[in-house]
């Protein structure tokens, strides 16, 4: 294995990881964040607060909160998609390394 091809391998596996992460980290803004705002907007929607107080609430969650924290996923969800598409790109690289590796090995051999 040459060293080119070591440090390629290993790009992308750090590259994978990141995604991975990445991928957490969109289900803990799903989970922990957007959700948690919905179902605050429900339920003040539903009755349990009512008069301007409960309107002024919904309309901070609806028209900034929420959109807010979908950008952030939105956002996390771009990093991901260039994140992978770094992924093809390494893959690509070592297939390329490997191809010259070989056509150099088959020059040496047909030489000797």
């Amino acid at each position: 294995m040459s060293t080119l091809g070591a440090l390629i391998r290993f790009a992308r596996q750090v590259v994978m990881s990141v995604v991975s992460q990445l991928t957490q980290q969109l289900n803990i803004v799903r989970e922990q964040a957007l959700a948690p705002l919905r179902s605050m907007v429900q339920a003040v929607v539903g009755g349990m607060w009512r008069g301007d107080g409960a309107v002024a609430f919904v309309d901070e969650l609806s028209s900034l909160m929420i959109p807010g924290v979908g950008r952030v996923g939105d956002d996390i969800q771009l990093y991901n998609r260039n994140l992978q598409h770094a992924v093809e790109i390494i893959d690509n690289a070592d297939r390329q390394v490997t191809s010259m590796a070989n056509s150099l090995g088959d020059i040496f051999a047909a030489v000797y």
